[in-house]
Parts: structure tokens; sequence; C-alpha cells
């Protein structure tokens, strides 16, 4: 059986409306298709795949990228936004005669909207290993709180 994505509308009868799904679709297809294929169409657009967790008292973010160093990976907090940016330089020769060229380079941004409250000021970011784990503490009003129950 064929799994169809259901999305609720209010407009069920105005035939024009399912266009933009269609669109919609359609470009989330060619954009999985192309990142996975390395085509060169995307010369520039630098993908990094991250995870995003949620300790007892702290989030954790970590975030592949590979063949980068600490000074190509910026970190910054603003508005419970959190915005990693970073760039992998090509480190081939443009001219040469290329007969398959699958990594690509270019610059990339994430901005992660933070699920919950952190303290800025005890944030930690290490890059190890081609990997950046970036740790923000939860601020005292968003750690979970026992609340005794009183009899009476």
């Amino acid at each position: 059986m064929a799994m169809v994505r259901w999305t609720p509308r209010s407009d069920l009868w105005d035939p024009f409306a399912s266009l933009s799904d269609i669109q919609d679709e359609m470009n989330r297809l060619f954009d999985t298709s192309l990142r996975r294929s390395g085509s060169r169409a995307l010369d520039g657009a630098f993908f990094a795949p991250c995870d995003i967790f949620e300790e007892k008292d702290k989030l954790v973010i970590r975030m592949d990228l590979p063949g980068l160093r600490k000074d190509d990976v910026h970190v910054t907090l603003q508005q419970g936004l959190l915005t990693i940016k970073g760039e992998r330089k090509a480190d081939a020769p443009k001219d040469a005669n290329y007969y398959a060229q699958e990594r690509v380079s270019g610059t990339f941004t994430r901005t992660i909207q933070l699920p919950v409250s952190v303290e800025a000021g005890k944030i930690d970011a290490s890059f190890r290993d081609g990997v950046l784990q970036v740790t923000l503490p939860k601020s005292e009003d968003a750690k979970p709180k026992q609340i005794e129950v009183k009899v009476g």
C-alpha cells in the first residue's frame, strides 16, 4: 500500500491548491536526489548533518564536518538561535581533468532554534576528528523540577 503525506486543508474545493503542493514535492525530490548523487549543480552547497539531543541538564548538538579545521567553524548564539557557519575549501586544482568530483566545497550555515533556554556563558564547543560538539547547559528555569504534592 502506498503511503500519502497528509496535509490538513481548509480549501478542499480549490482546483489550484494542490499545484503548490506538487511543486513543493518536486523541489524536495530533486533536492534530495541531487544531494545524494553529488551533482555539480550543487557546487558551493555544503550540507552539514547534525544530531540534536537533550540530556537531564544540557542540550547537545553534534555536527559532522569532515575535512574542516577548528578555524573554519564559527558558532554564535543570539536570541535563542544557535548559528553554525563554516567553509570547506577546495583542495584540488580547478583546471584538472576530473573523472569524478563528489566532495563538495563551499560555505554552509545552519541555524537551530533551541527548544529550551540555555546559559549562554557556559556553552562549550569542541572539535575532534571532524565532529563539532556544542554543549549548551540548560538554564535553571528550563530544568525539570520535582514538585511535592501535599495531602489535606
